[in-house]
């Protein structure tokens, strides 16, 4: 949006500005959570998210950028990320023609060339580098760094200058520096440690399983059209099943999955049938679908139907 537009998006102004904000955004945020990100977008910080996969991490980026009006500029990581990927690369192919076209023009030296050809004209800009130009319209973007710990540490340790000082050095044109610094969100699923040098320069946060309560109200946002009482037992299941001894515990993204698949199936309450036959929308690994169909899902099955029925005779329930 164009700037001195007053109809553009603001910064919350307060943790609850920021409750409301995500909630715009259709997330559902506890108080500590919108605490975190509050701080990091009032300090400037960098917010470093780190949990098991699939509890909203890259969510919030998403969110903040919607929310806000901002740009979203994702870089997502991997094995082997370089420099080339991330942050920039020479347009070799434009740089040939141009020595081409100057040679045979023959007006310019060895040097002048060298100059011409070494400039940000010919940068072929990755996310890094297009997260710090200065934005056409609205604010700074939402800088998205996902998955960090899938990175190689080299790389890791290259994200420090860019993280303290907001700028990027190429030897042959020098330092660009961020004229406003983008909201960073970086994300991890711990399957190897960050370094502290790197933690240091974050304002950092755990997004942990959230409790029934949370995940219940998550339901309702993202999966309206799922009966309450059916949305209450599922709850309950994925809750139980994350007290299991499992290769890899269900994820808010994969209730809601389950959720919206019960929901097609027009299931109205769960039975070991329908528990069995749609495990593979809330686990994904064979062994651990193994171990719960059958009797497994019958007996936490009993289990919560006790406990559903005796929330409901609650006062206030």
């Amino acid at each position: 949006m164009p700037e001195g537009d007053k109809t553009a998006p603001r910064d919350p102004k307060s943790v609850d500005e920021t409750e409301a904000l995500l909630a715009r955004g259709r997330y559902v945020a506890d108080r500590a959570l919108a605490t975190a990100v509050y701080l990091a977008l009032k300090l400037n910080r960098p917010l470093f998210l780190e949990g098991e996969a699939g509890v909203g991490k890259t969510e919030i980026a998403k969110v903040l950028a919607e929310t806000l009006g901002r740009r979203l500029i994702r870089l997502q990581c991997y094995e082997g990320l370089d420099v080339a990927s991330a942050v920039y690369e020479w347009n070799y192919a434009r740089q040939m023609i141009e020595i081409r076209l100057a040679e045979a023009a023959g007006d310019k030296d060895r040097e002048t060339l060298g100059k011409d050809v070494f400039s940000e004209q010919f940068l072929i800009k990755r996310p890094l580098l297009q997260a710090l130009e200065p934005p056409l319209t609205g604010g700074p973007p939402v800088l998205l760094i996902d998955e960090l710990d899938r990175a190689d540490e080299p790389f890791e340790a290259y994200l420090l200058e860019v993280l303290s000082d907001w700028q990027i050095t190429i030897p042959e044109i020098g330092a660009i520096k961020a004229k406003a610094p983008p909201i960073v969100v970086v994300t991890s699923n711990r399957t190897r440690e960050i370094h502290d040098a790197l933690k240091r320069r974050c304002f950092y946060y755990w997004v942990d399983y959230p409790t029934a309560e949370r995940e219940l109200e998550i339901l309702k946002v993202k999966a309206p059209n799922v009966p309450a009482a059916l949305s209450r037992e599922i709850v309950a299941f994925v809750q139980a099943l994350r007290k299991q001894d499992l290769f890899k515990l269900p994820g808010v993204a994969e209730t809601i999955d389950w959720a919206q698949a019960l929901a097609q199936l027009d299931v109205v309450a769960l039975d070991p049938a329908v528990v069995s036959s749609t495990l593979g929308a809330l686990l994904k690994y064979q062994d651990d679908i193994a171990k719960i169909q059958g009797s497994e899902a019958m007996k936490i099955l009993e289990q919560i139907k006790v406990e559903v029925s005796a929330a409901k005779r609650r006062p206030g329930a």
